[in-house]
């Protein structure tokens, strides 16, 4: 099947059907293809300002995602802050201080480029899609020109509403959305450690990263109560968890 056709598949199917529980029908993996990248991955702000992983190609894609949304680095918060496109066609050349923990941790994933668009409507970015692939070098004419349609596209199917977009966007504690575990486990940590919402976010990428975990199993270790935050003299700080019911 010719380029084009496979490309018009993927913008023709993109669109959840009617009754499903995902945010976005299509093949990522053929999207990839389309597109001449190894993988491609698509983070979605929510209601509550952070951010969720609804559509990925495969395992370095995801982890990259996982990565930027732990630190708070690289081409996907980039995007969805300032709303523009982030192409760095050789990760090697990036400077230091731009990513300095997310750089390390992409060259050992064996990501030589990485290329971020955004999703948005006018000057309001509803996230990112971001493609990588592991030979360093621009994309060509033909890929970025489809890269934005495959972005004009899913922005239109993300806008498409639903019940599905809707419980996305309050982010639900019992949802079944990638990082539900993330937004309770926030609102737990505020709690238990006397700080802000945003405040806790943060203790709780700090305590990841530290501990060389996802985000998303730190959270889950909260929300299950193997793991709670306190305030002491210190500062906020963890101990293990006590099984209780409290936050």
């Amino acid at each position: 099947m010719p380029a084009n056709s496979d490309l018009a598949v993927v913008l023709a199917s993109l669109r959840p059907a009617p009754g499903s529980a995902t945010l976005l029908g299509a093949d990522p993996r053929l999207c990839a293809q389309v597109l001449g990248v190894d993988g491609v991955a698509v983070s979605v702000a929510t209601g509550s300002g952070m951010s969720e992983l609804v559509w990925c190609s495969g395992e370095v894609s995801a982890r990259l995602e996982d990565l930027q949304f732990t630190l708070g680095q690289g081409p996907g918060p980039e995007v969805t802050v300032s709303c523009a496109p982030v192409f760095e066609p050789y990760v090697a050349r990036v400077p230091d201080d731009r990513w300095p923990a997310l750089l390390p941790e992409m060259t050992a994933l064996g990501v030589g480029a990485v290329f971020g668009f955004p999703l948005h409507v006018g000057s309001a970015c509803l996230g990112s899609l971001t493609l990588q692939c592991s030979v360093p070098g621009p994309l060509a004419d033909a890929a970025v020109t489809d890269a934005w349609l495959v972005a004009g596209a899913l922005t239109a199917a993300l806008l498409g509403g639903g019940r599905t977009q809707d419980a996305f966007a309050e982010a639900d504690e019992g949802s079944d959305f990638y990082r539900a575990a993330v937004h309770q486990a926030t609102g737990m940590i505020s709690v238990q450690a006397d700080v802000s919402l945003a405040q806790a976010l943060l203790l709780l990428r700090a305590h990841a990263f530290r501990h060389e975990r996802s985000v998303v199993e730190v959270a889950d270790d909260v929300v299950a109560r193997r793991l709670r935050f306190r305030e002491d003299e210190a500062g906020p700080g963890t101990v293990a968890g006590e099984g209780t019911d409290g936050p």
